[in-house]
């Protein structure tokens, strides 16, 4: 990898790390055994993912301009606001009302939790579907666990404006710090509503336990595994159905 860019990606890091920490909100919101299992997971996941997160800047920085890292304002703890970090997938200049009005679709419908770009979008830069249908885009966020902002598992870090939408028992799925997996992460995700998700949630809330969270990751790589099946059948069957209407002349 070039110097200049792993210098700029370690600023980064160590900035943002170092910046004014979360240890107030996260003394309220988390008990002792789930800090303890965080510093756990991040003390085995840093030397193993290392290698990779280097393989994904590299090649973010080589096809796509603009910064490796995508940053973004998120709801935490009982409404608390935070800076999420996550790769960049999307073009530099992605319109974001698509996603604005896409989530208020979702918000105010029946319809199942599936991520804009499974229908496909031309926001994303090379092999951006992939990173995000893995999850990859994600790893970042362990610098948010780190700094007390997420925690491994807890409910989704929801976007301000998808905040706004809210009704008042659906903020309670915010009584503890978000997480990179959760209860609705491995119960069918992308098959769920939004309310479903919600409720997932809330129940994970009223009920989190050292070993709940235990199960939990253990169940997020086969659940991960499944969705990224799932997700490449449904862009299989996309394309074919693409294919076949332009054959056809539609």
């Amino acid at each position: 990898m070039p110097k200049s860019v792993s210098s700029i990606l370690v600023k980064d890091i160590l900035e943002f790390v170092w910046e004014e920490n979360m240890a107030t909100v996260r003394s309220r919101a988390m008990p002792n055994w789930k800090r303890a299992l965080d510093l756990a997971c991040l003390l085995f996941a840093f030397p193993v993912l290392v290698p990779l997160v280097l393989i994904i800047v590299f090649w973010i920085k080589l096809l796509s301009q603009g910064p490796v890292l995508f940053r973004q304002e998120r709801v935490g703890y009982r409404g608390s606001r935070f800076t999420c970090l996550k790769f960049r997938s999307m073009k530099a200049d992605a319109d974001n009302n698509v996603h604005k009005n896409y989530l208020k679709e979702l918000i105010h419908s029946e319809q199942p939790m599936t991520k804009i770009d499974a229908k496909g979008d031309s926001r994303l830069i090379p092999l951006g579907a992939l990173l995000r249908s893995t999850g990859l885009d994600e790893l970042p966020q362990l610098l948010n666990v780190l700094r007390g902002e997420m925690s491994v598992v807890g409910p989704r870090p929801c976007i301000p404006y998808e905040y706004e939408h809210y009704l008042p028992w659906q903020k309670e799925r915010l009584d503890t710090l978000p997480g990179l997996t959760g209860l609705w992460q491995v119960s069918g995700k992308n098959k769920t509503t939004f309310n479903e998700m919600i409720k997932l949630d809330i129940a994970y809330v009223k009920n989190k336990s050292l070993w709940l969270d235990i199960r939990i990751i253990l169940k997020t790589i086969p659940a991960l595994i499944l969705q990224v099946c799932e997700t490449r059948a449904s862009r299989r069957t996309r394309l074919l159905t693409q294919q076949e209407r332009t054959l056809k002349g539609i």
